[in-house]
């Protein structure tokens, strides 16, 4: 997909695309899966890479926190499956990671784009979270978002005590 062709970004009340992805394990796992339950669908560029490190472990030490407010998380990035399973079993992680090797998830979502980076231009992963409510709705849409901090801020976005 060239830049011309880059999908809106998603909006409050959109609604979110449906994905089917296989985790760490190799399983399928689907955005309709979690259908009823708030899901955290969060984009990033590279597993086992220090700020995708930093920011899988802070989703890893809130998760309870998040699933007893009623939000799920799922990790989506481009790596292969097996790249996933080393970084979900390294870093100890808590809550699916899918691969989407072709980004056709991040391209529907607008995570895949444009980036700038050390004065080259070139396409690749945005990072962004899309909180989905319970009937597959945008609760609340994220682009270029820092890895470190971005839970806190998230849940401050959210509404929701920071810890």
């Amino acid at each position: 997909m060239s830049t011309s062709e880059t999908t809106a970004r998603l909006s409050v009340g959109d609604k979110a695309p449906d994905f089917t992805l296989l985790d760490a394990a190799g399983k399928e796992v689907s955005l309709a899966d979690y259908r009823g339950q708030k899901a955290i669908v969060y984009f990033y560029p590279a597993a086992s890479t220090p700020g995708c490190t930093k920011q899988a472990c802070d989703f890893r030490d809130s998760l309870e926190s998040l699933k007893s407010l009623g939000y799920q998380v799922l990790g989506i990035s481009p790596d292969k499956v097996s790249k996933l399973e080393k970084f979900a079993t390294t870093e100890e992680l808590n809550f699916p990671l899918l691969s989407d090797e072709d980004h056709a998830v991040a391209e529907a979502y607008a995570a895949w784009g444009e980036k700038k980076n050390y004065g080259r231009t070139y396409e690749g992963l945005i990072r962004s979270t899309i909180v989905v409510d319970e009937q597959g709705n945008v609760e609340l849409a994220q682009y270029n978002v820092r890895a470190t901090g971005h839970v806190a801020k998230l849940r401050r976005d959210l509404g929701i005590d920071p810890k």
